[in-house]
């Protein structure tokens, strides 16, 4: 007690990731892993295919289980309470975006709150609300995905993502299959999104020059380890931990982007 009030524990952090490791057929694929990601950051996992970001991901919405070690999620494992009700309440957004073709946009969009009981008013006027959220026009909603670009599909599988307000986005290098014109813009209008939405976001990439520009931090994997964790400029001015040959293997990208700033 102090004063004759009592302190406010510190809130848990969203994301924990607990020593965690998995394996599959004999391969380690991840290993000792320890993260923790508070309320409100955009954590990029940065790393080579096959260091662990992706596994890490689907650790989290128990797409895969760890094979030792633990994931919390709001300061409770992911293995207790259900299942279904874990996933709907965590967005989850993949680089081909996973529409159903056979659904209008606007089904698609509205999937987890009808799922939710959501009436079918509230329904709609979530669904205009995001479009018009991430930069699509309202008369998208009655088009299905093999009308819109490879740009509407990715900013669709966005807002199907954000449906249902969950308070977690995970990211699986969400804008990898764009056109490098079509990716920039979307970056930076996830930046804007993420300034008005507060989301906790957990974002995989191997794009240096995206981890910059998108993470609060920036956690570095190799190998299925984690390297270090930093913010986006101690990572380019870091001497010691980026020292690796991982990180010079990224060579003139880094030297760019330092020469560029975040910006």
């Amino acid at each position: 007690m102090l004063g004759g009030h009592m302190e406010s524990a510190a809130a848990p952090p969203v994301i924990e990731f607990r020593d965690v490791s998995y394996q599959i057929a004999g391969n380690q694929i991840l290993s000792g892993f320890n993260l923790q990601i508070q309320s409100g950051e955009s954590v990029v996992l940065l790393g080579r295919s096959g260091s662990g970001k992706t596994t890490s991901l689907k650790l989290v919405n128990r797409l895969l289980s760890p094979s030792s070690g633990e994931i919390r999620v709001k300061g409770v494992p992911n293995t207790q309470g259900d299942l279904i009700r874990l996933r709907r309440s965590i967005g989850y957004v993949i680089q081909d975006v996973g529409l159903f073709p056979h659904f209008t946009i606007e089904r698609n969009i509205g999937l987890v709150p009808k799922i939710e009981g959501w009436p079918e008013e509230r329904i709609r006027a979530r669904v205009q609300e995001l479009l018009q959220l991430v930069g699509l026009a309202p008369a998208i909603a009655s088009r299905y995905p093999h009308q819109l670009s490879g740009g509407q599909r990715q900013r669709v599988g966005v807002a199907r993502a954000l449906a249902a307000d969950p308070e977690i986005l995970l990211m699986d290098e969400p804008f990898g299959a764009l056109d490098p014109l079509t990716r920039d813009e979307l970056r930076r209008e996830f930046l804007l999104l993420q300034q008005r939405l507060h989301k906790t976001v957990l974002f995989v990439t191997h794009d240096l020059r995206e981890a910059l520009r998108i993470g609060s931090r920036i956690a570095l994997m190799e190998s299925g380890r984690l390297i270090t964790v930093l913010s986006p400029i101690d990572f380019l001015r870091s001497a010691e931990p980026l020292a690796s040959a991982y990180v010079k293997a990224f060579g003139e990208g880094l030297e760019s982007a330092a020469n560029r700033g975040t910006s």
